[in-house]
């Protein structure tokens, strides 16, 4: 289970590690082109929620790696799992709800990870 574990926390650092860089560095009319929800927002709300993801993919693996603070991990994957449950509620807000699946996927991983790590 360990070896599962694991993997998972690759997926989710290498997803949020992606899309935390893609927001925190990318102009707002670029990211808009393929993801539409970045119209509803500030420019800083959204490097704000790129800095959350960018931090979560950090602290989901690193502190497990390192053994220093190994609770941090759990505690990152819970906060990744917040923010895919507050984008989640967006989408349904807004009606679009094909974007709901990664969210969803992405949201259970992370409480996976919670779970076995805490």
């Amino acid at each position: 289970m360990n070896i599962a574990i694991w993997m998972i926390q690759g997926i989710l650092t290498f997803m949020f590690g992606i899309a935390g860089v893609m927001k925190t560095t990318q102009p707002k009319d670029k990211l808009a082109k393929n993801l539409p929800w970045v119209n509803d927002y500030s420019l800083r709300t959204v490097r704000i929620i790129g800095i959350s993801e960018l931090l979560g993919a950090i602290g989901i693996i690193l502190p497990q790696i390192t053994g220093i603070l190994p609770v941090l991990s759990p505690v990152a994957a819970v906060g990744l799992a917040v923010i895919m449950l507050m984008a989640a509620f967006h989408h349904i807000y807004k009606m679009e709800y094909k974007a709901i699946r990664l969210n969803v996927i992405l949201l259970i991983l992370s409480v996976i990870v919670a779970y076995y790590r805490f």
